[in-house]
């Protein structure tokens, strides 16, 4: 399961005029720890931005799925309701979880909600869908080398270790 973090950052962005402006945005990173949210975000946002930036807050999201759709940047959050049953007590249980999808308004957020969700095995209501603030959502790349380093030469897999000493013990 994915943790989320929000990350906002602040730098002085070129506005039509020219004119540099200092600017605040939000950005969704996908990382295991804080720590590692804030070295992607600055690892992620170094190449991007001119100058300076300063990374203010950091902070546990409460997103819990992404759904990306190439046409359109604009990201909304999407309110999702269903019930489950509790296996211990049998009573219904209301979960209400928060997911981003990317859409041109408000009305194709709602309708590509249900459409990415429309495998889940319980009915759920979608009571609430807004525009978010969020600029950019960096997801966990698997081949991203900064964070999957390559291997020293001095360790090798724990199978090819365990080989080696079978074979020593028969020897």
């Amino acid at each position: 399961m994915r943790t989320w973090f929000l990350c906002k950052v602040k730098y002085a962005k070129e506005n039509e005029q020219g004119l540099l402006k200092n600017v605040s945005e939000q950005y969704l990173v996908d990382a295991v720890s804080f720590t590692e949210a804030e070295a992607r975000i600055y690892d992620m946002l170094g190449s991007v931005i001119r100058g300076d930036f300063q990374v203010t807050s950091i902070g546990k999201s409460n997103i819990v799925d992404v759904f990306f759709y190439e046409d359109v940047d604009v990201w909304h959050k999407c309110k999702i309701t269903y019930i489950v049953a509790d296996a211990d007590s049998g009573k219904e249980k209301k979960v209400t979880q928060y997911m981003l999808v990317t859409a041109h308004h408000v009305k194709e957020a709602y309708e590509r909600i249900y459409e990415s969700l429309n495998n889940m095995l319980v009915s759920f209501n979608v009571p609430e869908v807004t525009e978010s603030p969020i600029v950019e959502i960096f997801p966990y790349e698997k081949d991203d080398e900064e964070l999957n380093p390559a291997i020293p030469d001095n360790l090798k897999p724990v199978e090819n270790t365990k080989q080696d000493q079978e074979e020593e013990d028969n020897q």
